[in-house]
């Protein structure tokens, strides 16, 4: 374990899925040092567990060439194709999949022996970390979703796989457990220095987990980065929207002084920080995350915002343990807040407010 495993991908993939065929052409190039998560992300339907399939070596491309850690896994042109086998790959589906017939420990080390794995004493402190030392006489049919997942785990990486590739491991899992299991996985990995690809189309996930991120639309990529790089600075505004960027507004350059930059929104005006220059006149997306929007019944004389908008509630939602308030700010911006904020504040439909922002929350995406 703890072999770095680089991957290099550019492919293209016809699939004749109703009701219209669709291309699948992943192009990206990323470092994948041990312990390290990329995540793929993007919506259901995006291409991402056909990304996966094919590191899998489950999808054979139609051109195009796959390499992982130095060795050629496709190369269409030349005829190369090495099988799913061979590839050592540790592969982790929604579902756990596990064979109905046989024990927790048949499961587990089903083929290990044919193709070698951890030392026995990794093994021990493997199936310890997961919780399944405990399991290993029981059939898959008398364990949890949670129990069945982290035996699916235990099978992946006992093999010592020079990639862990999971597919939305915990999308059928409660939130507490998927929390959890999610927590433990990171601390695995790390810990055995097994690098992963990790296909999610929850952000909160992709922020917990990944450590860089390949955004997938549409079965192409569209952007590659640091999580926190690619989050904060989305490339386009269908990247914008795919990562939650609930604010997604059609701005104006208006002005621009002192590493500050002045845009017009809906008649508005906004400062923003300036990244990179821009010319006055510049038409632009700007970005703006619920989460850097904080709601204030008056704009105070001092603050560290950079900008306070009058706003009138419009609505209010409860989205688990936060509420949604959508503001008319003359424009509609989101602020996702905890329901002792909101009951503090007495928000309620209607009410007068103020909308802070950081001059530094707000990324703008210039109109190619």
């Amino acid at each position: 374990m703890g072999q770095t495993a680089d991957l290099s991908v550019d492919v293209t993939q016809r699939l004749d899925a109703a009701p219209q065929p669709f291309v699948v052409a992943p192009s990206f190039d990323v470092a994948l040092p041990p312990g390290a998560i990329v995540v793929l992300f993007g919506p259901s339907g995006a291409g991402k567990t056909t990304i996966l399939r094919q590191l899998a070596g489950l999808e054979r491309p139609d051109r195009g060439v796959i390499r992982a850690g130095g060795a050629t896994w496709c190369d269409v042109g030349r005829g190369v194709w090495v099988p799913p086998q061979q590839r050592r790959v540790g592969l982790v589906l929604q579902q756990p999949s596990l064979f109905p017939h046989i024990s927790v420990r048949g499961n587990i080390f089903y083929g290990r022996r044919a193709s070698g794995g951890a030392d026995a004493q990794e093994l021990s402190r493997l199936l310890g970390s997961l919780g399944v030392d405990a399991w290993l006489d029981r059939r898959p049919r008398t364990l949890s979703g949670g129990e069945a997942q982290r035996v699916a785990l235990a099978r992946a990486l006992a093999h010592a796989p020079q990639i862990a590739l999971l597919d939305e491991p915990f999308a059928s899992l409660d939130t507490p457990t998927r929390t959890r299991l999610r927590g433990d996985v990171r601390q695995l990995l790390r810990r055995t220095g097994t690098p992963a690809v990790f296909v999610t189309h929850d952000r909160a996930e992709a922020m917990a987990l990944g450590d860089r991120i390949v955004v997938v639309l549409a079965g192409r990529v569209r952007q590659v980065g640091g999580v926190a790089d690619v989050f904060s600075r989305p490339i386009d505004a269908d990247v914008a929207a795919a990562l939650g960027v609930e604010a997604v507004l059609a701005a104006r350059v208006v002005a621009a002084s002192g590493g500050v930059l002045t845009i017009a929104v809906g008649g508005r005006t906004i400062h923003v920080a300036e990244r990179e220059p821009l010319d006055v006149g510049t038409n632009v997306f700007a970005c703006i995350r619920a989460e850097d929007v904080t709601i204030e019944m008056r704009s105070p004389a001092h603050a560290s915002a950079r900008n306070h908008l009058a706003a009138r509630v419009a609505s209010i939602t409860t989205e688990g343990v936060f509420d949604r308030v959508t503001l008319d700010c003359g424009f509609t911006l989101d602020a996702l807040i905890t329901h002792q904020s909101r009951e503090e504040l007495g928000l309620v439909p209607g009410a007068e407010v103020a909308a802070a922002i950081k001059a530094t929350a707000v990324h703008l995406v210039p109109l190619a």
